[in-house]
């Protein structure tokens, strides 16, 4: 392959992630802005200049609009387990991969409109329930590949769930870093007593 080509693959790839963020960025605009049910792919496809085509060339339906970043998430979850750096725990590298992302995904200025969208629409609910069970057992599969263990090993997916949960138990706390760091030390160390008086 030429030096040439590798670019024009490299500009198309580019011009094609531009298109679905740009088709993803008009279609939570319009949720938000009218709610989800008042929206149509036609709206959504006007408003990012495109076709409704090119709609459905990048996205499955309008649940799959919201949570346009679900495929990369899944696959940054499974690559902070298989590509942890040498002598890295598991446990370490998914407490570093939740810090990471979910601090800067937890103080977006839009997260709460981005919340109540979801909570007060059941499509989105339900989606959002099947995407978490989705990146479940893909995270519970990559903690099995990592210690050589059967896909369906029980404390694997224990583990791949506890963590996946992790977000929604640290959210609200006065300082949710510190929430996830104790979350995690809890898993690395096991459950103590709180110590009281």
């Amino acid at each position: 392959m030429t030096v040439s080509s590798m670019s024009s693959i490299s500009r198309r790839e580019r011009k094609k992630a531009a298109t679905r963020q740009a088709i993803a960025d008009a279609a939570l605009r319009l949720f938000l802005e009218r709610g989800y049910d008042q929206v149509s792919i036609r709206d959504i496809a006007d408003a990012a200049d495109v076709s409704t085509t090119t709609v459905f060339k990048h996205f499955t339906g309008k649940e799959a609009l919201v949570f346009d970043e679900d495929q990369d998430r899944e696959a940054q979850l499974i690559a902070a387990v298989a590509r942890r750096t040498p002598g890295q725990s598991v446990l370490d590298a998914l407490r570093r991969h939740v810090l990471d992302t979910w601090i800067r995904i937890e103080t977006h200025p839009q997260r709460a409109e981005f919340t109540h969208l979801v909570d007060s629409t059941p499509e989105l609910r339900a989606y959002a329930e099947r995407m978490w069970t989705r990146h479940t057992k893909a995270l519970a599969t990559a903690i099995a590949d990592a210690f050589g263990a059967d896909h369906d090993d029980l404390a694997c997916a224990a583990l791949a769930r506890y963590v996946l949960e992790i977000p929604a138990l640290a959210r609200g706390r006065h300082d949710p870093r510190a929430a996830v760091e104790t979350i995690f030390g809890i898993l690395t160390h096991g459950w103590r007593p709180p110590i009281t008086g």
